[in-house]
């Protein structure tokens, strides 16, 4: 175990396909569509079945974000600490950044739930190594409900800094067709 707390594992997950049928509603207020809700508990099954179970979970105010998290949860063995931060609406990648670092570091394993373009731009900002076919899948497009998984190889999250992550995995819903039906 002593391996693990020199480790830090970042999960970064995208919000589930929002619905857009209501022009009346503020960005904020937008719920997730009957695709986005089949589409976060697969990822969460997912994450479940591959040990990808985090300490802490950061989560955006927007409800579109929240409910993702509500649909994920449920699929984790232990129910890791969650906090709601309104830094992550709408932040780019300097403001994920300190974030991050300002993360309890009592919590080896983070899961950010949040939006694009941050997230995708936070990604790339972050990752120097992992396989290139998943980097270039990523650089392209971070669909919604797109899960990033990104190792480092530092004991705090405030040593965060550009370039010091590999990436794990890069799973999508459309990654997972027929795996989890």
């Amino acid at each position: 175990m002593e391996s693990k707390s020199l480790m830090r594992r970042l999960m970064l997950l995208r919000h589930a396909k929002s619905d857009w049928s209501r022009g009346d509603l503020a960005d904020r207020e937008r719920p997730l569509a009957p695709r986005g809700r089949n589409a976060a508990p697969k990822i969460g099954a997912y994450m479940a079945r591959h040990a990808l179970e985090p300490d802490l979970v950061l989560c955006s105010p927007a409800l579109r974000t929240r409910q993702t998290l509500e649909l994920v949860l449920p699929s984790f063995n232990r129910k890791p600490d969650v906090a709601i931060d309104d830094r992550l609406y709408g932040a780019g990648s300097d403001e994920l950044l300190e974030v991050i670092r300002e993360a309890d570091p009592a919590g080896h394993s983070l899961l950010l739930i949040g939006h694009n373009p941050g997230l995708q731009d936070f990604a790339e900002l972050i990752i120097a190594t992992g396989e290139i076919e998943a980097r270039q899948q990523l650089n392209e497009k971070y669909p919604t409900a797109g899960l990033v998984v990104i190792d480092f190889a530092f004991d705090h999250w405030r040593k965060l800094h550009p370039q010091s992550g590999r990436l794990d995995r890069f799973v999508t819903p459309q990654s997972l067709a027929g795996e989890l039906d």
